[in-house]
């Protein structure tokens, strides 16, 4: 999914870098500019993304990443570059639960094919989709590197390997 018609920044030139986010989340994104030379602020952008995306619910929106932008001296587009590049940014809602389940090789071969299948009916939803109780959404990503769990697919940060069909009813069941 590109990005056809997105405006320019809405971030106004006049607005200070201190009314773009809330002080805490400022300071976190701070800490990654601070592991980069002044000059090189804008490689925190990936970590921004991230810390932006967790407080808006796990999703980012032109006017969010167009404060990133702003607040790291980075033309808009070159952010929406990132988010667009990388799977781990959305730019649509997404469920509470968002499962990844890697389908590369490895998992391929060990059977994502069937937990692909297997998670499909259960939720009710196909790839790309969120259920209608927006509980989770569902996303084939490439290679996790859990390669030795195969096959396996992530949900927030925590890795499940050696997925079976009684292994994935016992997590989704532990999920709130």
């Amino acid at each position: 999914m590109g990005f056809k018609n997105v405006p320019m920044s809405t971030a106004k030139p006049s607005e200070h870098k201190e009314s773009l986010f809330s002080p805490q989340l400022r300071a976190e994104i701070d800490k990654w500019i601070a592991k980069y030379p002044p000059e090189w602020r804008q490689s925190a952008v990936m970590a921004a993304l991230m810390l932006v995306q967790e407080e808006n619910g796990g999703w980012l929106t032109v006017e969010l990443m167009d404060k990133v932008a702003a607040y790291l001296d980075m033309a808009p587009i070159a952010v929406y570059e990132v988010a667009s590049f990388y799977s781990m940014y959305e730019r649509q809602p997404v469920g509470r639960h968002k499962i990844c389940v890697c389908t590369n090789v490895s998992c391929m071969i060990n059977g994502s094919d069937k937990v692909v299948e297997y998670l499909e009916k259960k939720i009710g939803v196909k790839l790309g989709q969120t259920s209608e109780d927006g509980r989770y959404t569902l996303k084939e990503v490439e290679c996790l590197g859990a390669c030795g769990g195969a096959p396996m697919f992530q949900i927030g940060k925590k890795y499940y390997e050696n997925l079976t069909p009684e292994l994935i009813d016992s997590i989704l069941e532990g999920l709130e």
